[in-house]
């Protein structure tokens, strides 16, 4: 306890320290950003019937880690954040993109107002593609963009803030074979086991991987999977997990769809690491595996951890993530060191040898992933000043437990962690919760009136990080 104290008080007179990396090694970098999946739906998390022999595979040649977190809870500010190595809270950018600006529309009276909504990741952030063409990589984007107002139709890419004006190279807009493209009417099923649908967009992907580069590339794959719609082609899939899904399971059809959805996910993650293979470069290519939020509670459990998709508590932000390089990032590993999305900018900047931008608040994972150096303790922090859900809020359940299969209300808070120590704190009725993970990681006993001293702390330095940050605040809303 008097470390941490001593600790945060440190903290409390600095911003996080960035630790620099200096490795002339350069490889190939592919980082699979899966949507919506959730911290303990692979098989290799111990999920009891998710099939994801590819992600599992990936697990035992390189490195799992325990304790990744998402930036964010929601789509477009964890992204945002993860290519900008920069806190929501910093960015101002910590909801979804829309089609038009102004401020969220509930179905609800609430006290406080959220920030106007951001429609794009600004041009003059520096992005994590564009730190690696300064060091002389080509760089490649695939998929889901999510980081500018719809364009023309839903995720539509705009022709000013799209990945090309963010420093990918080749990028090709693409929904693939996910049910984004299927337009008004479902595809014929498909009923031969071991088939699955054909996807436009990883078969882009592994012709770019398997082509021959001038230069080290660093691509982004980001999956559609396993986002809603939540609906599979393959019928062998739905009729595989019939007979291991339990029949009391709760929300058991949606649970047999969102299985096939998992392992429709892992069989595209497995063609990409063929490419690698087949291409011969994979001694000399880093792959990074993770999701941009906890799992949507209508479809996954997000437990043993409390909460969902579009809250703070572990259930919305603790993701998994894969990482594997060989010969240099240990095989079958297994990390319980805290990392978090925005330390990837800086850490795939020093894996190829650039310098990242001044102004990040990640950490170099380098140290950490090649020679299992132990990180500095440092606070992890999360900012959303926002309402969920933004229809049917009226109606939602204000209570947020474990593997409850509803859509909670989400109020407007910020959470901060810092070692095993937890702080949220809610901005309505000014309140704050404080948990300490190692000995309750599903969230379940509020200590913040046994622990006042650290709870204090941690909530004084969460409140001065917000301010150094200039996140934007809910407001009251005018009488």
């Amino acid at each position: 306890m008097k470390s941490i104290l001593v600790l945060v008080a440190m903290v409390l007179a600095c911003d996080t320290v960035i630790v620099a990396g200096d490795d002339p090694k350069r490889p190939n970098m592919v980082f699979i950003l899966a949507d919506d999946l959730a911290w303990s739906d692979l098989g290799c998390y111990g999920h009891p019937w998710h099939n994801t022999p590819h992600l599992n595979r990936l697990a035992e040649q390189g490195t799992k880690f325990n304790n990744a977190y998402a930036a964010a809870p929601i789509c477009s500010a964890s992204r945002a954040s993860l290519l900008t190595g920069k806190t929501t809270a910093r960015l101002g950018f910590e909801f979804v993109t829309k089609n038009e600006p102004g401020h969220q529309m509930l179905d609800a009276e609430t006290p406080l107002r959220a920030p106007p909504l951001t429609l794009n990741l600004p041009l003059e952030e520096t992005t994590i593609p564009e730190t690696l063409q300064q060091a002389g990589y080509e760089t490649a984007f695939f998929g889901k963009w999510h980081l500018n107002a719809h364009h023309q139709h839903y995720l539509g890419w705009s022709p000013t803030h799209g990945p090309r004006q963010q420093g990918f190279e080749f990028a090709v807009e693409d929904f693939g074979g996910h049910p984004y493209s299927w337009g008004k009417q479902q595809p014929e099923s498909i009923t031969k086991h071991g088939q699955f649908p054909a996807d436009s967009m990883i078969d882009r992907t592994t012709e770019y991987l398997r082509r021959q580069h001038d230069r080290p590339f660093f691509a982004m794959v980001s999956q559609f999977y396993v986002h809603t719609p939540v609906k599979t082609r393959c019928r062998w899939l739905v009729e595989k997990y019939e007979r291991l899904i339990p029949d009391d399971s709760p929300q058991r059809q949606s649970r047999l769809q969102y299985a096939a959805f998992v392992e429709t996910l892992d069989h595209y993650v497995g063609q990409l690491l063929s490419a690698i293979d087949e291409s011969g470069m994979t001694d000399d290519t880093l792959i990074v595996f993770t999701s941009d939020n906890g799992g949507h509670p209508e479809f996954t459990a997000n437990g043993p951890l409390r909460g969902s998709k579009w809250n703070l508590y572990e259930g919305g932000i603790r993701v998994p993530m894969l990482v594997r390089w060989p010969g240099r990032i240990a095989a079958d590993g297994d990390c319980d060191e805290p990392v978090v999305g925005y330390d990837l900018h800086a850490t795939f900047a020093s894996a190829g040898g650039a310098s990242p931008p001044t102004m990040t608040d990640g950490l170099n994972l380098m140290p950490l992933w090649t020679e299992q150096e132990t990180l500095p303790e440092r606070p992890l922090i999360w900012h959303f000043p926002y309402y969920h859900p933004e229809r049917g809020f009226a109606k939602a359940s204000d209570a947020i437990g474990v593997n409850d299969f509803v859509t909670s209300r989400t109020r407007p808070h910020s959470a901060m962690r810092m070692g095993p120590y937890k702080l949220v704190k809610f901005y309505e009725n000014k309140t704050a919760e404080f948990y300490n993970l190692d000995d309750d990681p599903a969230e379940q006993r509020n200590l913040i009136d046994e622990q006042t001293d650290i709870a204090s702390l941690l909530s004084r330095q969460l409140d001065q990080q917000l301010s150094s940050m200039k996140a934007r605040m809910p407001a009251l809303r005018a009488p």
